[in-house]
């Protein structure tokens, strides 16, 4: 989203891609669609947003040696009503490792919104493991459920391009609330895709999904604004995203104390509140955020990390330094 004129024209390309789409529903095909009247996160982009998030980059960069193209950033503060947003790379393609999940949750809450899903004790189960303890297993569960489709041997040709279809169910329903340039069809896995999984990512490691820290940061600020679904759905989806960032021993979770969370305790920021969903694999390192602090701050942010991912300290060090930069503001 760099260039805004060339946002929104992708925009409208995806909303026009969508719609076709959805035309060529096959007979007895259940689509995910947005809730009537939905209407995404108003943003500005920001001169001095976009500051704050290069110096932070560029300070942690310089500090721990990292090259420019190893960091993706988005900022969305959220105090007043117009959001003013910024970005280092926001529009950067990236592996997401478990920060996808988040996608599912949203999209599971719009089917469960529509009626077209019934929340069951194991359904729930599944989704709070998803996010809570970010399962793999939970997760291909949930991917099962939202697109009717399960892993197994390989399909002949139209039974294929008939799981296929239904398997991106979940990118028509993100195009059509305007978000572009990811991808967000496949399940997650502790090794590797086997059968028609892998037959689906053609054999070369192609489909997987992807992310841009734009796209992130956007999705949890509309959970966080009630915009998600509907305030009620947003409402539930914030329960199971709720982090401790306080809590020690047993009790804390790594997604709360080592990715953006941590920021909150090396700036000995008592009372804080923080909503997350972090990911990570041998060379990715992510966080998307939502934070609240006692003096006011309101915002949104995703940090991606390639190539570091044994290095903790990148993001609470550029959450850190975005912290500091918005209370001078």
């Amino acid at each position: 989203m760099s260039n805004p004129k060339r946002f929104f024209a992708s925009v409208l390309c995806a909303l026009f891609v969508a719609a076709s789409a959805v035309a060529q529903v096959p007979a007895g095909e259940t689509e995910i669609v947005p809730s009537k009247g939905y209407k995404w996160l108003a943003m500005e982009r920001s001169a001095q947003m976009d500051s704050l998030v290069k110096s932070a980059v560029d300070e942690v960069s310089a500090a721990k040696g990292l090259k420019a193209e190893d960091v993706a950033v988005s900022l969305i503060d959220l105090r007043g009503d117009a959001a003013k947003w910024g970005e280092h790379r926001g529009e950067a393609r990236i592996y997401p490792a478990s920060v996808v999940k988040m996608f599912y949750l949203v999209t599971i809450h719009q089917q469960l919104a529509d009626g077209k899903l019934t929340m069951t004790k194991e359904l729930e189960r599944g989704v709070r493991d998803m996010i809570v303890t970010s399962s793999n297993e939970a997760t291909q569960y949930i991917v099962d459920v939202l697109t009717n489709t399960a892993s197994g041997g390989e399909l002949p040709q139209k039974e294929f391009e008939l799981w296929s279809y239904r398997r991106n169910r979940m990118n028509r329903y993100f195009a059509a609330m305007g978000y572009t340039n990811i991808n967000v069809n496949q399940k997650t896995h502790c090794e590797d895709a086997y059968g028609v999984e892998q037959q689906f990512r053609e054999y070369r490691g192609q489909n997987r999904n992807m992310l841009t820290a734009n796209a992130s940061a956007r999705l949890i600020a509309e959970v966080a604004r009630g915009l998600a679904v509907s305030p009620e759905h947003s409402k539930q989806m914030l329960e199971v995203l709720k982090r401790d960032p306080y809590a020690t021993g047993r009790e804390a979770n790594s997604q709360a104390v080592e990715f953006a969370g941590r920021a909150l305790l090396d700036l000995k920021i008592e009372g804080a509140k923080l909503w997350s969903k972090a990911g990570w694999t041998s060379r990715t390192r992510h966080d998307a955020a939502y934070i609240e602090t006692p003096d006011g701050l309101r915002f949104a942010v995703a940090v991606f990390t390639e190539n570091n991912s044994n290095n903790k300290d990148i993001i609470p060090l550029i959450v850190g330094k975005l912290i500091e930069g918005m209370r001078k503001k």
